[in-house]
């Protein structure tokens, strides 16, 4: 379930969605059920061994994403993703982590860090003209 600035609360993921993916995937956890039990912490437990997350939607989904990553089994996450990287999957980018990096001032040489840990995403030529 994700959460949005709508006013509305919880975003469940379509049910045909769900079926097809559920189909492919086998999922026997969902780390973000909805309804959600009472005091119920998705991101404190052990998660199953084939796991769909649909996460809240905001700054703290990097701590689900983290989550799914240390957890063993495989997970499926439903999250939002940038235009740009949508469209270089589809051109079927290779990515690397670039980290933060310290770009230098025009003005000055002088390094600054990222604001935020960047990729470099790597287009190969296709011999297509």
């Amino acid at each position: 379930m994700g959460a949005l600035t709508n006013g509305k609360h919880y975003w469940l993921t379509p049910p045909k969605m769900l079926e097809e993916l559920n189909a492919e995937f086998h999922f026997d956890y969902d780390p973000c059920p909805f309804p959600k039990p009472e005091s119920f912490d998705g991101l404190v437990v052990p998660w199953g061994e084939s796991n769909y997350c649909n996460p809240p939607f905001g700054k703290g989904m990097i701590r689900w994403v983290r989550k799914a990553i240390s957890e063993k089994g495989q997970t499926v996450l439903l999250i939002p993703a940038p235009m740009c990287i949508l469209e270089l999957i589809n051109a079927k980018a290779q990515f690397r982590s670039a980290g933060r990096v310290r770009f230098l001032a025009t003005e000055d040489q002088e390094p600054h860090p990222s604001p935020e840990n960047c990729i470099l995403a790597i287009l190969h030529d296709k011999g297509e003209k």
